[in-house]
């Protein structure tokens, strides 16, 4: 007897649970709109690496490169959606690996960045970390919820709750800004706060504070276009 949650699964998912030899079997059921959100993993995961890189180098194109990296991942966040409607095919296994894509380009990526730019200290770290678990759990609470959300005749989800992860991308446009204007480091906007001895902290940091709390709304809800 075919039980409910085997009915949801599709050909790619049911092929995984498949006892099989083939050391590859897995890539072999991608489809591609999977293909499409490992790419903007590949983004995400080199936007990390060059923000690391620009700590030993000190030189701004790798920072440059972190930056243009993350739009670059949303450009293949954007496609793959698309691609699955247009091919009507998408599976369980495509859904995770377009939440861990994201973590990677739009929560870790940009919270690297932050701190390649100057936010250090111990307490810009933890607001940092916390920016990073609110995406974390953001992207957890739509998994959790998406198959109940109302969607439209195509599949699409209404609306968001709490702003999407993307939306960090204007945390890195803002950055940018201040990369091109010789503003980071040293004379990153707002300097750094002395709250206690050793404790110090950017005001500037609590713009990824603040974001990562919209992530997390449950009140706040975002028309998905």
């Amino acid at each position: 007897m075919t039980t409910s949650t085997e009915k949801k699964l599709s050909e790619a998912d049911a092929n995984l649970t498949k006892p099989t030899d083939g050391h590859f079997s897995m890539v072999r059921n991608f489809y591609l709109a999977d293909v499409i959100t490992l790419m903007n993993g590949v983004c995400g995961v080199q936007s990390v690496l060059s923000s690391m890189r620009y700590l030993t180098t000190n030189n701004v194109r790798d920072l440059q490169t972190s930056m243009i990296l993350m739009p670059l991942g949303m450009l293949f966040d954007f496609m793959d959606g698309r691609v699955a409607r247009w091919r009507n095919n998408s599976s369980l296994l495509g859904q995770e690996l377009d939440s861990l894509a994201d973590l990677i380009s739009f929560g870790l990526a940009p919270a690297a960045l932050a701190f390649a730019v100057g936010m250090r200290t111990y307490l810009d770290t933890i607001a940092l970390t916390y920016f990073v678990c609110c995406g974390i759990a953001r992207l957890a609470r739509y998994n959790a919820t998406v198959a109940l959300a109302p969607k439209d005749a195509t599949g699409k989800v209404h609306h968001f709750e709490g702003t999407p992860i993307p939306t960090s991308l204007s945390l890195v446009g803002l950055i940018a800004y201040f990369v091109y204007n010789d503003l980071y480091l040293d004379t990153l906007p707002g300097q750094v706060i002395q709250l206690a001895q050793d404790w110090e902290i950017h005001p500037l940091v609590f713009i990824y504070v603040l974001s990562g709390t919209f992530m997390i709304s449950k009140t706040l809800r975002i028309p998905k276009p």
